[in-house]
């Protein structure tokens, strides 16, 4: 694999300070997502976001980053891949994160492969034929970034991806477009062998790819970082930036 399955570390953080300014919304009539739309004159007309969120799923913080993407002239929808059973932030030590992912929440709303793709794929079309999407980038924080990487096939152009879980060696090779990831000093989930196994396989694909790390944060720092953290805030609010720069420079 080019990163490890999902741990605790993917499930525990901080809630960032902000009010949201998007809106709730279904997607083929089955699924929430929450919309942020940029302002009329900022607005990257044709040019939008499918975010796919970490195991948290829709929440304050990730509201509050797809608010950040819109302001940046990128309509962006954020995606309820978990078909209402995403995990509460914080949960205690003994929680079982396989469980869930195999099973779900009611042991009958399971999270692997087969039921979140034709989720993904009906945000992106809802993208396309909703809201005129031509161009599409795709963000994944942890557990999204397997299906940012998986979906390239089905119309995402431009990638950007951070402290990625369980994407697979083949799936990574299978890419077509652009990919920037942000990646953490500590993290069991994306460690070093991995990431440096991930750069060998880009440079192979032939895309252009972009690693970058950040020291002192580990792994969810991209979303459930400490702010009250100097090193935490600033890798944070860097790698959003990293995103944007980079659907600047090859999704425009």
């Amino acid at each position: 694999m080019a990163s490890n399955p999902p741990a605790r570390c993917c499930t525990v953080g901080f809630r960032h300070e902000g009010t949201p300014t998007g809106e709730m919304v279904r997607v083929a009539g089955k699924y929430d997502a929450y919309l942020a739309k940029p302002p009329a004159d900022k607005e990257h007309k044709g040019a939008g976001i499918l975010y796919i969120p970490d195991v948290i799923g829709i929440w304050q913080n990730s509201k509050l980053l797809a608010d950040h993407f819109a302001a940046n002239g990128y309509l962006t929808l954020v995606l309820d891949v978990f078909n209402g059973d995403p995990i509460p932030l914080n949960r205690p030590e003994g929680f079982n994160l396989m469980d869930w992912l195999n099973k779900g929440s009611d042991g009958n709303n399971p999270h692997t492969k087969e039921f979140v793709d034709p989720i993904v794929v009906d945000g992106l079309k809802a993208l396309k034929e909703d809201y005129g999407i031509s161009k599409i980038g795709a963000v994944g924080y942890c557990f999204g970034a397997k299906y940012v990487i998986r979906h390239y096939k089905n119309g995402i152009n431009v990638g950007y991806i951070a402290h990625p879980s369980f994407v697979d060696e083949d799936e990574l090779q299978a890419i077509t477009g652009p990919l920037a990831i942000s990646a953490a000093e500590t993290d069991q989930i994306f460690p070093a062998e991995k990431r440096h196994r991930s750069e060998e396989i880009l440079k192979e694909v032939g895309q252009p790819y972009q690693i970058t790390l950040f020291s002192a944060v580990e792994h969810g720092f991209a979303v459930r970082c400490d702010p009250s953290i100097k090193a935490q805030k600033f890798a944070k609010e860097q790698a959003f930036q990293q995103a944007v720069t980079w659907f600047n420079e090859y999704l425009l």
